[in-house]
């Protein structure tokens, strides 16, 4: 007994101390004191200035999305502008000048001066339409000009053949080819292929002008604007009829028509002063050849004053012509060349192409949208040297003097 109750002694302060050891090591674990000098509970720092704006500013716009109406109607601002071509050469020499700035151009309209939004510099890739009269009566003229020595329509076949065998350069120039008579008809449409464009020569030599008429206006407004015409003829379609583009719808930053013809129109539905606003509209320079020139010298003697009864063409008619050529070339930016002889078509090629290829490109903000139907007149001056004053009286700038902006219905 005595043995037993010692042993129960032993194990019940074992048992006692091993709880004891458990317990203190249960217990949390009082924390050390941070170090530092920062204290446990911070006072919140007071908010600057700018963090104070800020928040304001954040304030107001959620209050300005709360309170806003959702409008579904979208508003389109039209951004308006006129563009310029303009090309500048020496007044006695007629030396072209490249190499200007948009700080040496100045546009003026109606004699105010304009801001100038866009400008670039020439670049050489060109897009032309030669339009050619392939009539009778060009045939008589270049027949008689070279006193029956050859067929009269090399006159105005001769000047289209060689602007496009030596001017048109692969792969950036274009070129269509339009003969008319009583109608514009495409012979070929914008293309670079010497085989075409060789094509298209050999066609208008095999074949002969089949009317008399001369509708140079009509030619001119499909040349420039389009319209329904007959289809090209190098593409032997099979339609009666096409819409046709003409060179308004012509996305180059180099383009021009090239006329071929005597300047005598016959019956055009397009009138004269028609024609003149549909150029004025399009700023597309017109570059003119004129033919007959040769005929008329020889044989002014023996026309009458007026046309005769059989239809030929006089003095006063021939007189017309030129001015009209005059009109149309100044009023498009372009020039016009009177053609007397053959060895003259070379040196007035190589003006066209080097007034092509040296165009620089304005566009200006006219202030306010201009008036359908109304003449705008513009004017740009240079100086060339920057010294601020206007190189008007050695340097010529050749654009196109007024823009008019036709109705939506006289526009197609």
């Amino acid at each position: 007994m005595k043995k037993l109750f010692i042993l129960s002694s032993i194990l019940f302060f074992a048992f006692f101390l091993l709880n004891d050891h458990l317990f203190a090591q249960a217990k949390p674990q009082r924390p050390e004191p941070a170090k530092g000098t920062q204290k446990k509970n911070q006072r919140p720092a007071p908010k600057t200035e700018e963090e104070l704006k800020k928040e304001e500013e954040e304030r107001k716009r959620l209050e300005e999305e709360k309170n806003a109406i959702q409008d579904d109607e979208v508003l389109r601002i039209e951004t308006l502008a006129v563009n310029v071509d303009a090309v500048v050469y020496h007044k006695k020499t007629g030396q072209i000048i490249t190499g200007l700035k948009k700080e040496n151009f100045a546009v003026f309209q109606d004699g105010v001066k304009k801001e100038i939004v866009n400008f670039a510099t020439p670049e050489s890739p060109i897009t032309v339409a030669l339009v050619v009269e392939y009539s009778k009566w060009s045939e008589v003229f270049g027949y008689y000009a070279s006193r029956g020595l050859e067929p009269g329509k090399y006159e105005v076949i001769r000047p289209v053949a060689y602007f496009l065998s030596r001017f048109i350069k692969p792969p950036d120039d274009y070129a269509s080819v339009i003969a008319f008579d009583l109608r514009p008809t495409p012979i070929v449409d914008f293309t670079n292929d010497p085989f075409k464009l060789r094509a298209t020569v050999d066609l208008l030599l095999r074949n002969n002008p089949a009317f008399r008429e001369n509708n140079l206006y009509d030619a001119l407004k499909f040349a420039l604007i389009g319209g329904k015409g007959d289809p090209v003829v190098l593409e032997n379609s099979k339609e009666k009829e096409i819409e046709y583009g003409g060179m308004v719808s012509v996305k180059a930053k180099r383009k021009a028509i090239i006329l071929v013809a005597s300047g005598i129109d016959t019956f055009s539905r397009t009138n004269y002063d028609e024609i003149r606003k549909i150029i004025q509209a399009s700023g597309i320079p017109i570059y003119i050849i004129s033919t007959g020139n040769m005929f008329f010298k020889l044989y002014e003697p023996y026309l009458g004053a007026t046309d005769s009864i059989s239809g030929a063409p006089g003095r006063l008619t021939f007189l017309q012509a030129q001015n009209a050529m005059n009109t149309f070339a100044k009023e498009s930016g372009g020039q016009h060349f009177p053609m007397t002889f053959e060895s003259e078509i070379p040196s007035i090629l190589s003006s066209i192409d080097a007034l092509l290829r040296n165009q620089y490109s304005l566009a200006f903000d006219p202030g306010e949208k201009p008036k359908e139907g109304k003449r705008y007149k513009i004017e740009v001056k240079v100086d060339v040297n920057g010294d601020g004053i206007y190189d008007e009286k050695q340097f010529v700038v050749q654009h196109r003097p007024y823009y008019i902006v036709l109705p939506n219905d006289k526009k197609k």
